[in-house]
């Protein structure tokens, strides 16, 4: 059997999967319930597909990929109103704009994140990784801390605000 040269569907499908962990991430700083991100992920997946004839191979995918999430964010924050108490939907453009910068220098800025993820206090770090490493929905997890969904929601976004500051300073950005 010949070898066949790779079609563009599957370079491109090598490229999603590759960049789908830090995908789901960049949403999930936006969009917390593991559930809505992982529709907002699938349109986002739907609308690079239809896309992937534009995209430049000589450019990083992930930034490309994120700005489309970014619209996706936008149109998932409008049909959800719900959501608007919690975020600002300008709130996904700052975080592409991040996102290009952190790009530029991954390791770095993986890093720091772990190091600041260290100097956060024990019941952040905590919270953190039941929410974003055992993928634990906010209700879960408000009735294993006999807490209210609502606080829960309000200290994860004080735990990833208190993260991007940290990140920033010692990236050496103004907060």
């Amino acid at each position: 059997m010949p070898d066949h040269p790779p079609k563009p569907q599957d370079n491109f499908m090598r490229l999603f999967v590759a960049s789908e962990p830090e995908l789901l991430r960049y949403i999930l700083a936006v969009i917390p319930n593991v559930v809505d991100a992982r529709e907002v992920l699938q349109e986002t997946a739907s609308a690079l597909w239809r896309k992937m004839d534009e995209y430049n191979p000589e450019s990083p995918f992930t930034p490309w990929a994120c700005r489309f999430a970014s619209n996706e964010i936008r149109a998932f924050l409008r049909r959800e109103q719900r959501h608007r108490r919690w975020l600002d939907e300008d709130l996904a453009e700052k975080l592409r704009l991040h996102q290009d910068q952190a790009a530029r220098s991954p390791a770095a800025s993986v890093e720091h994140l772990r190091e600041c993820l260290e100097a956060l206090p024990p019941a952040q770090r905590e919270l953190l990784r039941r929410y974003y490493f055992e993928e634990n929905p906010v209700q879960k997890i408000a009735e294993a801390l006999n807490r209210t969904a609502d606080a829960v929601y309000k200290t994860l976004q004080r735990s990833r605000e208190a993260l991007a500051d940290c990140v920033r300073r010692r990236e050496g950005r103004a907060p």
